[in-house]
């Protein structure tokens, strides 16, 4: 596995997230906050069959790049979609499950940015 900077590998993260214009792309700096991740990129997509590309585009850009997923859910059915990369934790929302679930509340203390397509 390649040696990166947490911060780094999230916004790496977002350009392949970008690439298959995921809406609404939110990176979580939840260092001082949790022990489980550092940071969390959050997006969604208009339907499953864009959320599964977007995962996919992650999964398979961090791979080229040198990066193993160390767990990966949510696959089969692309309502969520959660790449478990132990600093970096990505989660692929279907847009009404996103609001739905509401993780930008759960973690209000964390800083956010935000990126747009």
């Amino acid at each position: 596995m390649v040696d990166i900077d947490p911060y780094d590998l999230a916004r790496r993260i977002v350009e392949l997230v970008l690439s298959k214009k995921g809406a609404d792309i939110r990176l979580l700096d939840l260092r001082g906050l949790s022990s489980v991740t550092d940071i969390f990129v959050i997006c969604h997509g208009e339907s499953d069959v864009q959320v599964r590309a977007i995962a996919g585009a992650v999964l398979d850009g961090l791979t080229a790049d040198g990066h193993r997923v160390w767990h990966k859910e949510g696959m089969e059915f692309c309502r969520w979609v959660l790449l478990d990369y132990v600093d970096v934790v990505v989660h692929v929302f279907l847009k009404e499950t996103r609001e739905f679930y509401g993780l930008e509340r759960l973690w209000g203390d964390a800083k956010i940015e935000m990126f747009e397509t």
